[in-house]
């Protein structure tokens, strides 16, 4: 059986966050030097760039009216609108909190959905109990199907926090390959202390290893730190770290708190 370790493969390579495009779509906003591409020129950036050596090109302007070379090329640099993936990943493994937490994550998933209404922006939810993960709400735009799907979330049982990870990853590498504009955030409501392993691996080690193989796919992360300020050991600032992620502690874990944080990152 292949290691799910393993099959994080490392390949590097209302309002939307504006990300920058290399294909002929969205908005000129700016020019800059080709460097030898020939598609997509701005030609009001490339005359402008010319116009400095007209004098000096004389003998070729003998030939034509305004005298361009290659080196002079500008080619457009575009942005357009980007939908936003924001996948809740959800620890439900049995604590005297697990009922806030539920709750203020469906009221922050249905807000965030309301807020999204005529745009592509999608959310979904991930909870991980027991020994494994499940995929409680696929990525959708629809406030319909999140609220029939939320109405019943399985908690209690161990923390497999490495099987939440790993399924986040699956999800968001499934949906950037639909979607390859999409810009996907996973917001991880945890402790951080997991103790099921889904490798041979101790459950912590193998969780930091899967925040890492997160990190280095440029997913974009935060930890919302689940743990009582009394009993903190670290552990949520810890994964954190390896998610390259912020970590936050609310005062009041309250759906519209969540729901502001959320909104707030999704705005960066």
């Amino acid at each position: 059986m292949q290691n799910p370790l393993d099959r994080i493969t490392r390949r590097h390579g209302g309002k939307r966050s504006r990300t920058r495009t290399d294909r002929k779509r969205g908005r000129y906003i700016q020019a800059r030097p080709a460097n030898g591409k020939t598609d997509d020129l701005a030609f009001d950036a490339t005359l402008r760039a010319a116009a400095p050596y007209q004098t000096e090109r004389a003998e070729q302007r003998k030939r034509v009216a305004f005298a361009i070379k290659t080196s002079d090329f500008q080619r457009k640099v575009r942005v357009k609108k980007s939908a936003n993936l924001v996948l809740f990943v959800v620890d439900a493994s049995w604590s005297m909190a697990v009922a806030e937490r539920m709750s203020a994550t469906k009221g922050a998933i249905l807000s965030l959905l309301t807020d999204a209404y005529q745009r592509r922006d999608r959310v979904g939810l991930i909870v991980f109990q027991k020994n494994r993960a499940t995929l409680i709400l696929p990525p959708t735009n629809s406030v319909q199907l999140a609220q029939r799907a939320l109405a019943d979330i399985p908690v209690g049982g161990k923390t497999p926090l490495s099987a939440g990870l790993f399924m986040a990853y699956e999800i968001i590498k499934r949906e950037q390959m639909l979607h390859p504009d999409v810009n996907p955030l996973m917001i991880l409501l945890t402790d951080g202390a997991g103790n099921v392993s889904i490798s041979n691996l101790p459950p912590q080690e193998e969780a930091n290893r899967l925040a890492e193989q997160i990190a280095e796919e440029k997913i974009r992360s935060v930890v919302i730190n689940m743990e009582h300020a009394a009993f903190d050991q670290g552990l949520a600032q810890s994964l954190a770290l390896h998610l390259h992620a912020p970590c936050y502690t609310l005062n009041e874990l309250k759906a519209e708190t969540l729901y502001q944080k959320v909104r707030e990152e999704m705005n960066v």
